[in-house]
């Protein structure tokens, strides 16, 4: 007997086959299952997407930079199997990370390092994950889990998680912590709804991302093409791209820390130019803003006139572009707006600060808002941002103007 003949000899085996030549995998049970899943690990193994290939990969790919956060983050920051409210738990078999907590700081840190590249939004880095092979996806094939911790304690609540395998973490024969003495319980084994709340989470308010957003202190008279992009016109397609092109081919990012010792040198260095260069000196958002951005742009952990710099020389002084610049400094520093939750948006937070010191150059007409125009091989586009007064408050040296930008209003201009 062939094989289709001992198929169809067996009615609940022929019944799943035909629904999964249907493309209607959900009816056909473990038949679906395997398919599904085999689908998905080839176009993983594609895209390079398997664990083995993320440790494998070059040091300064972002697969391997993403992969070597998430172990430090793991071994030496993350809050695990607390009592009560933690980042995350480990069972004899995954590690359960709360995934928008995991994602914020893990973005925090590769930021922090001076890394590009690393997709703005959650539901992006999720499928980023997914694609690298550095979590476990849910039986729907999607990256989020929604399950319930039970402490031994009594304490409960449900979260939605990122599932990593411990081995990804640990080597054989390294320690590991104990496993969870209570129980992580999987709540909906497709998982779908939680991924989408998940999504909508990271999708920016319509109120926030309005036209008015990026002027802190907006004009009743101000044009709407004035206004610098909001958050949600950012196209994470790119990262994605970005992702498969640096498989391979070597960046300028700087590799991230795989273990403490690594942290601590980068720590020192950070430290030591911290130092001898000298920012704003204040407890603001908008001088913490600016002394961040004096010594990233000096540790050149902030790139300055590249294709996708937040910052540029033009005519001499520096040129900010909003909101990326503010979003990256909101991101590199989670942690210091949960305390603000009810304030706004972090990056709009920051800005607000910011123009309240007065180091931006403003427009004849009062608007806040310089626009450059781009030339490039494939296309020309527009950049929003803050002109500065004093090119020092950025620079250490004496900076060439970007050939590839122009201002296209003069400070006359009505």
């Amino acid at each position: 007997m062939n094989g289709i003949g001992w198929i169809s000899s067996n009615p609940e085996l022929w019944g799943a086959l035909l629904y999964v030549l249907a493309g209607q995998f959900e009816h056909a049970g473990v038949v679906g299952d395997i398919v599904v899943r085999s689908d998905q690990a080839s176009v993983a193994h594609e895209l390079g997407g398997n664990p083995d290939r993320a440790v494998a990969a070059p040091r300064n790919t972002l697969q391997r930079q993403l992969l070597d956060g998430l172990r430090y983050l793991v071994k030496n920051e993350l809050k695990l199997n607390q009592p009560d409210a933690s980042d995350g738990w480990i069972t004899a078999d995954a590690i359960w990370l709360v995934s928008k907590t995991v994602s914020d700081r893990l973005r925090a840190h590769l930021l922090s390092q001076g890394i590009e590249g690393v997709p703005d939004r959650n539901s992006t880095l999720f499928n980023v994950f997914q694609d690298a092979g550095l979590i476990v996806a849910n039986p729907a094939g999607k990256a989020i889990w929604d399950a319930e911790i039970l402490s031994p304690t009594g304490w409960k609540n449900a979260f939605t998680f990122l599932r990593v395998s411990p081995s990804l973490i640990w080597a054989a024969g390294e320690d590991r912590p104990e496993p969870f003495g209570g129980s992580v319980q999987v709540l909906n084994e497709e998982a779908a709804p939680a991924a989408a709340s998940e999504a909508q989470e990271e999708k920016p308010s319509l109120t926030a991302g309005g036209g008015d957003a990026v002027a802190a202190e907006p004009q009743g008279d101000e044009p709407a093409s004035d206004h610098g992009p909001q958050p949600d016109e950012v196209d994470d397609t790119d990262y994605l791209l970005d992702l498969m092109d640096m498989r391979d081919a070597p960046t300028n990012s700087v590799p991230a820390p795989a273990m403490p010792a690594a942290s601590e040198v980068e720590a020192q260095s950070d430290t030591a130019a911290t130092a001898t260069i000298a920012g704003p000196i204040g407890d603001t958002l908008g001088h913490l803003f600016m002394h961040w951005l004096k010594v990233g742009v000096g540790t050149h952990k902030i790139i300055i006139n590249d294709a996708k710099a937040k910052v540029h020389t033009v005519n001499g002084t520096a040129f900010l572009v909003t909101p990326e610049i503010f979003r990256r400094y909101a991101q590199e520093h989670p942690t210091l707006f949960s305390a603000r939750a009810g304030e706004g948006q972090p990056w709009l937070q920051v800005q607000k600060s910011f123009e309240k010191l007065k180091l931006h150059v403003k427009k004849s007409n009062g608007h806040n808002i310089w626009t450059c125009e781009v030339f490039g091989p494939r296309k020309t586009k527009t950049l929003k941002g803050y002109m500065l007064k004093k090119p020092g408050d950025v620079f250490t040296t004496e900076m060439l103007d970007n050939p590839n930008l122009k201002l296209c209003e003069s400070q006359d201009d009505h």
